[in-house]
């Protein structure tokens, strides 16, 4: 007698899990040019999560190192420090070679995972 047994052999396909920072809690994107209000330019910057969502960010007209939400390094200026407006957190900001782009806004620094304090 003769047994024919079928083996269900699962394939897994490979997916790419797409990350703009790879190991971070957040990107911010890099300025995004609004217009402009009388003589003075209205800027945007975008605080995303690691699918792409945007989950806070700053428009201003004035310096964004100076709004409340963004702290920055001397020269070559870049962002530092991100106080999260929901939950108050502070997290530290740095670059990563690894970071992507979430549409056409390219991220400049990626966001935490450590924070220095609570607001």
């Amino acid at each position: 007698m003769r047994v024919s047994v079928l083996l269900a052999v699962p394939i897994l396909a490979a997916v790419e899990v797409l990350s703009i920072c790879p190991g971070f809690n957040y990107g911010i994107g890099n300025v995004i040019r609004q217009g402009t209000i009388g003589d003075a330019e209205l800027n945007r910057w975008n605080v995303y999560d690691s699918n792409c969502n945007v989950v806070d960010g700053l428009t201003t007209t004035g310096n964004p190192c100076t709004q409340g939400i963004f702290g920055c390094s001397p020269a070559p200026i870049i962002f530092n420090r991100y106080t999260n407006t929901f939950s108050g957190l502070i997290y530290a900001c740095r670059r990563d070679s690894r970071s992507g782009n979430c549409g056409s806004d390219v991220i400049s620094v990626c966001v935490g995972p450590f924070f220095f304090s609570r607001r």
